[in-house]
């Protein structure tokens, strides 16, 4: 059947090369298409539900929040794990799917599940789902400094919450853009109880009349002179003097009695559990941006950055957005060393072809089917949805060594062909019959390693998240390369492989490596039993220092950035956190080679974050290597 094929390809290598060319625009297009990362996502399908009760205890809120939750969503179809964490006034549960469940699909059945547990939790607590993101989903973040001193951090808050955060999160690609610190401003009720004590009234009277004041309800439609009013009360609170005004009732002396009377009414900053800070000069507003799972990596971020230069013009006067992280950097890195890579393995598989051959356009062969088989592996790639990353890319890289080999074989085959071809015979003949002698062995050959990394297909949960991509991406490299050596490269012989081809005996390098080579292939051949006894104690004397040789589960990865991540004593205030947080930082940033130092203490708002205040995370922004 393949020399069949091989028959046919070659009597229609028009149709063939129109093939090849739309293989090669297909795997333009694949290239542009695949997203790019620089490392594999290793995260569980995984579902976080978020759930608020400002003001509470841990020990309260994993009692009444935490406690419900988990039990509820135990039952979730596919669930394999479901972890619960309390904080001060935060609910954190993590439901974790098996390998290969949609996610969208598990949110469904999560969100499903909490609509029957909602009436077992406290009045007023509503569980949230978190972004549709994985836990490599912080792609990129920046601060906001305000230069002029002019705005203080509740106006940079207010700045993050209510301009940039609905730009960016209109981003495509982006689940949320999360802030960090700041000030979050509220009107504050201080009450005083003794004067709640003479006008006897409790807490919650306060609480239900300012509830009740501030809203708004409709009455209706009024009809009058044949046009119809639609009828509206407002009622929602717009400053400190209206909260003043609330009426509570009336004093002993029939005066009306308002809120002003008991209670001092002020504007403050919400209870904060995190802050950010930048180069040890204080402290600043920052926000995270987290890409939604799935998308890819490097677009998503050069989208957010174009949106960013288009809202600086609309920032108030002496604000500024300082990048403190972007993974697009490393992404560049990665992709352009392993392309660097491969390019060099096209070079030197050219050179060694032509350097054996002595015939340099015999190599144009292999640097024509070569690219052709990669663009075909990510034609596969993007049709199964893989994305690029070091370890899939690393795939390709491997398997270049032998998808050249069926090429090779071919192109000596022909030329032993045409040595010993008659003088008149017809070329397309002599490549045809050279094509079909070992054309169907070497299709087969190239089968069964592309074969060789079936087992890793059987890896699970993380191990299987990292090394698949590179096993998929080798098995595709090698079924491009094997299905292209029984069609294209025969073609590509016939027009390609031309003018004088020299004996192999004529290469001098052939004739040296054949004078060292032939005698020690008779030695072995001659004393089988010790060629074997002496592999065997080979194996045997490598098993010590395999026994104590370390192991990673990770390749060592130089992002280029660091992260500074120690952790205090529980029970640490904000304010010394502030402090510890700014002197570490201060001297960070006073090593030649660092470009900036953002801090992070405790958690921002998102439900990806769930660090508590005793957790410090300074990202170290490092020069290029030239400036060290």
């Amino acid at each position: 059947m393949i020399a069949a094929l091989i028959r046919v390809c070659i009597a229609n290598r028009l149709l063939v090369a129109v093939g090849a060319v739309g293989l090669f625009v297909a795997g333009l297009w694949a290239v542009r298409e695949t997203p790019v990362d620089a490392i594999p996502d290793l995260s569980d399908v995984q579902v976080i539900v978020k759930t608020s009760w400002p003001g509470q205890a841990p020990q309260l809120v994993e009692d009444q929040v935490t406690y419900p939750l988990t039990t509820a969503l135990l039952s979730v179809p596919g669930a394999v794990t479901v972890r619960g964490y309390s904080f001060f006034g935060d609910s954190y549960v993590y439901v974790i799917f098996e390998d290969g469940t949609d996610l969208y699909w598990a949110r469904s059945r999560v969100l499903e599940y909490l609509s029957q547990v909602g009436a077992d939790l406290p009045e007023g607590v509503k569980p949230a789902l978190g972004p549709d993101a994985t836990g490599v989903g912080w792609v990129y973040s920046y601060a906001l400094v305000d230069r002029s001193g002019t705005h203080d951090l509740g106006d940079l808050r207010a700045l993050q919450d209510y301009f940039l955060r609905y730009e960016l999160q209109a981003v495509p690609g982006v689940a949320e853009v999360a802030a960090v610190g700041g000030m979050v401003r509220q009107y504050q009720v201080v009450v005083d109880p003794l004067r709640l004590q003479a006008y006897d009234l409790p807490l919650a009277h306060l609480r239900e009349a300012i509830r009740r004041a501030n809203g708004e309800t409709g009455a209706s439609v009024l009809e009058l002179g044949e046009a119809e009013y639609m009828v509206r009360v407002t009622g929602y609170l717009d400053g400190a003097e209206a909260l003043r005004a609330v009426p509570l009732g009336r004093a002993p002396g029939g005066t009306p009695l308002t809120l002003g009377d008991v209670a001092e009414v002020r504007e403050g900053p919400q209870m904060r559990r995190g802050l950010a800070e930048l180069d040890g000069r204080g402290e600043v507003v920052g926000a995270i941006v987290v890409m939604r799972s799935g998308e890819n990596a490097a677009a998503t971020i050069d989208r957010v950055k174009e949106r960013i230069e288009e809202l600086r013009p609309g920032l108030p006067d002496g604000v500024e957005i300082v990048p403190t992280y972007d993974r697009s950097g490393l992404i560049r890195d990665a992709v352009a060393n392993l392309g660097g890579k491969l390019v060099q393995e096209f070079a030197a598989v050219a050179l060694v072809c032509a350097a054996f051959l002595l015939h340099l356009r015999s190599s144009l062969v292999i640097l024509v089917s070569l690219p052709l088989g990669i663009l075909g592996a990510f034609v596969l790639m993007r049709l199964q949805g893989l994305n690029a990353n070091i370890m899939s890319l690393g795939g390709i890289a491997l398997a270049v060594g032998a998808m050249v080999d069926g090429a090779i074989v071919l192109v000596e085959n022909l030329h032993r062909n045409l040595e010993r071809a008659d003088p008149g015979e017809d070329r397309w003949a002599v490549v045809t019959r050279s094509a079909q002698e070992v054309g169907p062995p070497l299709f087969f050959s190239l089968l069964i390693i592309t074969l060789s990394f079936v087992p890793v297909f059987s890896l699970e949960g993380q191990e299987g998240r990292l090394f698949a991509p590179l096993a998929f991406t080798k098995t595709w490299a090698m079924l491009a390369a094997a299905v292209l050596a029984v069609t294209l490269v025969p073609v590509l012989l016939g027009w390609f492989v031309r003018g004088r081809v020299r004996r192999e005996d004529a290469n001098p390098v052939n004739r040296a490596l054949h004078r060292g080579y032939a005698p020690l292939l008779e030695v072995a051949l001659r004393r089988p039993g010790a060629i074997l006894a002496a592999a065997g104690v080979l194996a045997i004397v490598g098993l010590l220092p395999l026994s104590r040789m370390g192991s990673e589960f990770l390749p060592p990865l130089d992002e280029g950035d660091l992260m500074y991540m120690p952790t205090t004593y529980a029970g640490l205030s904000i304010g010394e956190a502030r402090e510890l947080l700014q002197q570490t930082d201060r001297l960070i940033a006073t090593v030649p080679e660092v470009e900036r130092v953002f801090g992070k203490a405790g958690r921002a708002e998102t439900a990806t974050d769930p660090a508590p205040l005793t957790m410090f995370e300074t990202v170290i922004q490092l020069k290029p290597k030239d400036q060290w």
